[in-house]
């Protein structure tokens, strides 16, 4: 009953140029009680995002006018919503592109209806989880303040220094779990465990990615971080001493 309230009412866009797959995918969504708008290029896609209140965004990546990847950056340079790629382009540079440029999960076609349904519910849960929904009446901690970075809670935003910047839902739950605790080292297993709610099972670039991603946005030189330092053979930490004001 609680995870279907996640999805129903909700407004899904389906941006892919190929009406079968977008139709098909509408057929699942809608019997959900969700909202379905479907975008048949990449232009049309970021219109209706800019009219339009999103919950989540389903992505193809080859796309005309405007392909996966570029209507992904220019989601991240205002939004926070749950980005899927869904893509015949299924190789492991693919996924790691399609994470590493802001989405938040990669399908790779041909794909089951119902797994995608299944990974639209979880993306959507995590979501609603960080902005606060379903709480259980407690008054919730508004934002974490660690030197010059503070993580707006409400909003899942992150300012440096009194300047906004956007967070993905997985950068903003990863910063969080390290601007909790600064100082503390997380290895990549409790990083992965703690930000996408699954048992780690393999070693993979997934976490890796996300952190290069809050890097680029968080970092004076990315190149040469000094709040998320990698503490070799043992994992990440947000240190303390480089996050005076």
């Amino acid at each position: 009953m609680h995870e279907r309230r996640e999805i129903e009412e909700r407004t899904i866009l389906v941006a892919d140029d190929e009406p079968e797959i977008a139709e098909l995918l509408k057929l699942f969504l809608e019997r959900e009680r969700c909202r379905v708008i479907v975008a048949g290029n990449g232009q049309e896609a970021w219109r209706i995002i800019q009219q339009e209140q999103v919950d989540l965004a389903v992505v193809d990546i080859m796309m005309p006018e405007l392909d996966g990847y570029q209507l992904i950056g220019r989601i991240r340079e205002k939004h926070t919503i749950p980005v899927i790629i869904l893509s015949a382009k299924g190789g492991d540079v693919d996924k790691v592109t399609g994470l590493g440029i802001g989405a938040d999960d990669y399908i790779s076609k041909p794909f089951s209806p119902i797994e995608v349904v299944a990974r639209i519910k979880a993306q959507l849960r995590r979501y609603y989880e960080l902005k606060g929904a379903g709480g259980d009446g407690a008054s919730p901690k508004l934002a974490t303040v660690c030197g010059p970075l503070k993580l707006d809670h409400e909003a899942c935003m992150l300012y440096k220094r009194g300047q906004e910047i956007a967070l993905g839902p997985l950068e903003y739950k990863l910063l969080k779990l390290l601007m909790e605790s600064p100082g503390r080292i997380f290895t990549k297993r409790q990083i992965y465990e703690n930000v996408w709610n699954e048992p780690y099972l393999e070693d993979s670039n997934t976490v890796m990615v996300q952190i290069s991603r809050l890097r680029d946005k968080l970092e004076d030189d990315p190149r040469e971080p000094r709040f998320l330092v990698t503490i070799k053979g043992l994992g990440y930490k947000l240190d303390p001493r480089d996050v005076a004001p």
